[in-house]
């Protein structure tokens, strides 16, 4: 299918200008105070009933984080979730866009992150400014944009899309509409594949995702003949073309749940692990090797938020999500559009 890319030159790996330095959030007063770890797990259930909060998880998040929330899920999921939630708080233990999102669907709610400065490679390598110079080379082009992405980004969106409900989205566009796809490449090469269209694409990538390397992928399925393959679709093109399923993450749990194999090699971030080992005990995970060639591929941004921190977040409604309002009345039209399709038969 074919596909036109930006010239390169246009990626640059610039800082995210949705996350401003917060001094007051660094300093060792902030974690005064800390209980000590027997207690932390009841402080946080109790600050969650007192404050009338919920806690969301995304998959990718450590295992300890997974369990202590009210919901776990991917990106389409949790957005769901918290479109839906009465509570007052919304505690978002992911990135910095997933609680965008968050106080976007819910702009009189209190949004709080454990930690601001979980970002995200696609969001921060996607800056508001140099996007809106880029789409102003394709007027008249419907604009895509996955969920990983700012705020900003989102609000110069027609609509957005997920993982899990891309191919959907793209699909549902008439056929003679020229689209933009952004941030992520893989992602949108992916789509592109699936339904058929042209795409305009950003060449944004995943740290993570794009560590897979189908050599070493190779070498795994010679020395696990039996195992399955399972890849995001953020992987590069040539990991996926050795999948035997690719999919979101809510999808790879839900093809291992229902499989009748047992050995699983997995290309996506590893906190996907929890999930699947919970819920298929009696199988065997195999996480795919990255290119630097360790064996695990764990995002670095997911891993700054803690129990310490979300305890933290609790008691000082901080650090809290805003989002200017007349960004996320464009966002949230965006978002809503991309619900109004989801929902479709």
């Amino acid at each position: 299918m074919p596909m036109t890319t930006p010239a390169e030159s246009v990626f640059a790996p610039l800082p995210n200008a949705t996350r401003a330095a917060r001094p007051e959030f660094e300093s060792g007063q902030r974690f005064a105070d800390i209980p000590p770890a027997h207690e932390i797990e009841a402080e946080i259930s109790r600050l969650r009933r007192e404050r009338n909060a919920v806690i969301l998880a995304h998959y990718y998040q450590d295992g300890e984080l997974q369990d202590i929330a009210d919901f776990v899920g991917d990106s389409l999921e949790l957005s769901r979730k918290a479109a839906e939630t009465r509570a007052d708080v919304i505690a978002f233990c992911g990135v910095h866009f997933m609680a965008e999102t968050a106080k976007i669907l819910n702009p009189d709610k209190t949004v709080v992150v454990p930690d601001v400065d979980a970002g995200c490679s696609l969001a921060d390598r996607c800056p508001a400014p140099a996007f809106a110079e880029w789409l102003s080379q394709y007027p008249g082009h419907t604009v895509v944009s996955y969920i990983n992405c700012s705020a900003a980004v989102k609000a110069m969106s027609d609509v957005i899309c997920t993982s899990a409900n891309a191919c959907k989205i793209v699909a549902s566009l008439p056929a003679d509409r020229p689209i933009v796809f952004a941030p992520d490449r893989h992602l949108g090469r992916w789509v592109a594949r699936q339904t058929g269209r042209e795409l305009v694409l950003w060449p944004g990538f995943c740290i993570v995702h794009e560590q897979f390397s189908a050599r070493r992928l190779v070498k795994l399925k010679t020395e696990h003949p039996r195992a399955k393959v399972l890849a995001h679709p953020e992987c590069e093109e040539a990991v996926l073309a050795l999948a035997d399923f690719v999919g979101s993450t809510s999808a790879l749990l839900r093809h291992v749940e229902s499989s009748e194999h047992d050995c699983f090699i997995i290309a996506t971030e590893a906190g996907i692990l929890h999930q699947m080992r919970r819920r298929r005990p009696d199988a065997t995970f195999i996480t795919a090797q990255p290119h630097s060639g360790c064996d695990c591929a764990l995002c670095p941004y997911m891993r700054l938020n803690t129990f310490e921190k979300l305890f933290v977040a609790l008691r000082d409604l901080q650090p809290a999500i805003a989002v200017a309002p007349n960004v996320r009345e464009r966002a949230r039209a965006a978002l809503d559009r991309m619900m109004e399709i989801s929902a479709r038969p």
